[in-house]
């Protein structure tokens, strides 16, 4: 099963082009909506980060939803329903890796590593794999 992956994180340069482009192909306009998160590390000369899930193979966020809005993926992750979320946020709590964002409205956001975000990557920081 295909993953999301950082190629090189030293060429991100903030841009939140992935970001745009998770919102988007959700469906939703903003970046709140997106499963991924780049993050400036105090200002340009620094670089940025990039946050998403990384695939966990037993999810401790899945393991922790009451309402099964988050289910395995096969080879690791998850398949989020956002129907069923009731926005707890258990599984917030639950993720290591604080890959998992509070949209304003409760509910949440996260990767589900469709790849959708590579392509508009305009410095290579991303790939599918």
């Amino acid at each position: 099963m295909k993953k999301l992956r950082i190629v090189d994180l030293d060429r991100c340069v903030g841009c939140q082009l992935c970001m745009y482009a998770c919102s988007r192909k959700n469906g939703k306009i903003g970046v709140e909506y997106s499963g991924i998160l780049s993050v400036s590390l105090a200002g340009f000369e620094r670089g940025a980060t990039v946050i998403f899930c990384k695939a966990c193979e037993k999810p401790p966020c899945v393991e922790v939803c009451p309402t099964k809005a988050l289910r395995p993926r096969e080879g690791g992750g998850v398949i989020y329903s956002e129907r069923k979320c009731m926005a707890c946020g258990n599984c917030i709590d639950a993720c290591t890796l604080g890959a998992i964002f509070r949209r304003k409205d409760g509910k949440i956001s996260v990767c589900v590593h469709c790849g959708y975000c590579v392509e508009f990557c305009a410095h290579g920081v991303l790939e599918y794999s």
